[in-house]
Parts: C-alpha cells; sequence; structure tokens
C-alpha cells in the first residue's frame, strides 16, 4: 500500500508511533480545549481546572517540541536531502504536522511566564485560544492530507522504510 510518511510513521512500531506521535499530542490538545472552554464560559481564574489547563499546556508544549526536533533531524533532513518525500502531498502532511510546535510552545512559554508577562489575564486568555485552535487546525490538516494516497497524485517509487 502506498502511504505518506505521516501515515507509515503511525502505522509502524504499533501500538507506540500512534500513541508517541498521535495520541499523547491529541489527546493533550483535546484536554486543552475542553479545560479552555470552562475557562473562558465561567471566566475562572484558578482552581482544579486552571491548574489542569496549565500543566497539560506546559507538558504537550515542550513534548511535542521533542517530537518535533526528533522528526526534523531523523525524518525531514534526510527526506528532503535523499529526495525521498512522496510528492507534495507527502510534504504538506508532515510539514503541517511539524507546524504544530508553532502553536504548542508558545503556549508552554506563556504558561511558565516565559512570554506574554505584560498582557492582562483577558489578552492571555485570548492568546491561548488561539494558539489550541492553531494546533488543532494544523493537526487535521496533517491528518487529511497524511491519509491520501500519494500515487493519486502522481505515479511513486517504491517505498522506503522511514
Amino acid at each position: 500500500m502506498n502511504m505518506t510518511h505521516y501515515m507509515s510513521l503511525l502505522m509502524n512500531n504499533q501500538p507506540w508511533n500512534l500513541i508517541i506521535f498521535m495520541a499523547v499530542p491529541v489527546i493533550c490538545a483535546e484536554a486543552l480545549t475542553i479545560t479552555e472552554f470552562f475557562i473562558i464560559y465561567n471566566r475562572i481564574e484558578r482552581g482544579a481546572i486552571r491548574t489542569l489547563n496549565k500543566i497539560v499546556g506546559i507538558f504537550d508544549g515542550f513534548y511535542f517540541t521533542g517530537i518535533f526536533i526528533y522528526l526534523f533531524v531523523n525524518v525531514v533532513i534526510p527526506l528532503t536531502s535523499g529526495g525521498g518525500w512522496h510528492t507534495w502531498v507527502d510534504v504538506v502532511a508532515v510539514g503541517f504536522y511539524l507546524s504544530g510546535v508553532v502553536f504548542l510552545l508558545p503556549i508552554a512559554l506563556m504558561e511558565l511566564g516565559i512570554i506574554f508577562r505584560n498582557k492582562s489575564n483577558e489578552e492571555k486568555l485570548k492568546v491561548h485560544f488561539i494558539l489550541v485552535g492553531g494546533f488543532l487546525i494544523v493537526a487535521h490538516v496533517a491528518m487529511i492530507f497524511g491519509m491520501v494516497n500519494p500515487q493519486i497524485i502522481s505515479n511513486m517509487p517504491g517505498m522506503h522504510k522511514m
């Protein structure tokens, strides 16, 4: 079966790659989204839900940054230098997946008070919500393009193991 490197990564080493590269970051982002709605709707500034949101935000931001570094060094650079991409669909799937770091790392840094220190709680809440939403968008674009058979775009040489 012909597939993108994104899908190949998730299918190899079952169930570990699926858990490490998909389940953990996406479940954390969904937990962030759910707690975010409670925080916004009820104007929660402290308490268990806010604490959970903060811990998950810090964890997911740094966890996904580790994934980004690992995959960039071990997948993106070798595929790019070796011409191993399976059409533009493959590049879009992997690129959108890895772009999640642009949204998750700032959440962790904001929760630690490293960035956006001078913003009001209302402004931080807005930025946090936009970042969570941005991650969910790029993650879903990656999933959609990751499931496309690259062979329908153009003829694809034999698959190479990642």
